[in-house]
């Protein structure tokens, strides 16, 4: 009974949460490799997309793990442009809800990134996460690169050993990235007392060990 309570009480807040968001115009893009270009250029920093639920919770992990210098919540792998959250909401863009992580290599590995991901969800469920429910949710890794694609099989594979159920992440390459309504960043920074926060994301950097 009080399982079932929980998992309703959870569910609700989802609902009116991250499912909800706020009114708001469509995000700014960032086409493909225009950042990514000037920052290999340097030598020093690279980025990584990932998509696995809620883009707060992931955020909200990133932003805590050393060698992170920005995270951004987003949306990519859709097909329409510049669309706004209710539209990915709806379903019929076909986008994911992403974040996309510049980091220091020097500091943090791909790798090490990949690990924090396979943590912060569940790549075993289709279309989900917890409450969250639908395509924008799903569980995928957009690659920058061979290299990229090729740590990201390994990484895979890896996981694939300690877990019963098959694992059901897209492996896909990089498509153009469209940041997410300001609202929408820093989310679990600027709401931590917020009900999904509490009761959502709280408990999932606990258990990645934050």
């Amino acid at each position: 009974m009080r399982k079932n309570l929980a998992l309703a009480i959870v569910a609700a807040v989802s609902l009116l949460a991250c499912a909800a968001g706020e009114p708001g115009s469509g995000g700014a893009a960032v086409p493909r490799g225009k950042e990514t270009d000037a920052m290999q250029a340097g030598g020093k920093l690279e980025y990584a997309i990932l998509g696995g639920g809620c883009f707060w919770c992931l955020e909200a992990a990133y932003e805590l793990l050393p060698g992170v210098v920005s995270v951004e919540n987003g949306y990519a792998g859709g097909s329409r442009r510049n669309p706004s959250y209710e539209e990915v909401s709806s379903g019929e863009t076909g986008h994911a809800e992403v974040v996309r992580v510049v980091y220091d290599p020097a500091k943090v590995s791909y790798e090490e990134l990949l690990d924090l991901f396979w943590k912060i969800h569940d790549p075993t469920t289709e279309d989900r996460q917890g409450a969250d429910i639908g395509s924008q949710y799903r569980s995928v890794i957009f690659y920058a690169g061979e290299e990229q694609r090729l740590a990201a099989e390994a990484s895979m594979r890896e996981t694939q050993r300690r877990l019963v159920d098959p694992i059901v992440t897209e492996l896909l390459p990089v498509p153009d990235f469209w940041i997410a309504e300001d609202y929408h960043q820093d989310y679990f920074k600027r709401n931590p007392n917020a009900a999904y926060c509490r009761i959502v994301i709280a408990p999932k950097l606990k258990k990645a060990g934050f």
